[in-house]
């Protein structure tokens, strides 16, 4: 399946992806406190993307896209955690996590390019 070029729409996926992987979470003490951060934490990082298309200046979309990408670190560590226990199918929690570390690769270089601090390409 190709992965859509909008982030609004990659981080939306992004979202519908984590409560399906929270949905295979066991029901016990450590499972429901795992699944409730990382769906917080998986469905902020869209919310955030949101949030800053609607930004009111430029330095609020710079602010917004850094909270977005926070939420997708948190979102990481999360996943890793469902992985190391074994909460959930390890294909479906490494798929998760991969699209999890593009999608911070993605919003950390718009967050870098809006503020201006992007490295120059070579060449």
């Amino acid at each position: 399946m190709e992965k859509p070029y909008d982030i609004a729409e990659r981080t939306f996926e992004f979202a519908v992806a984590v409560l399906e992987l929270s949905e295979h979470i066991p029901n016990s003490r450590i499972g429901n406190t795992v699944a409730n951060q990382l769906i917080r934490s998986g469905t902020s990082v869209g919310a955030n993307v949101e949030e800053a298309k609607g930004a009111s200046s430029k330095a609020d979309f710079v602010n917004k896209v850094i909270v977005a990408l926070k939420e997708g670190r948190e979102t990481s560590y999360w996943l890793r955690i469902v992985k190391h226990k074994n909460l959930a199918p390890a294909v479906s929690t490494d798929l998760v996590l991969t699209e999890s570390e593009e999608i911070k690769k993605i919003l950390g270089s718009i967050a870098s390019k809006s503020r201006g601090t992007a490295k120059p390409k070579p060449g």
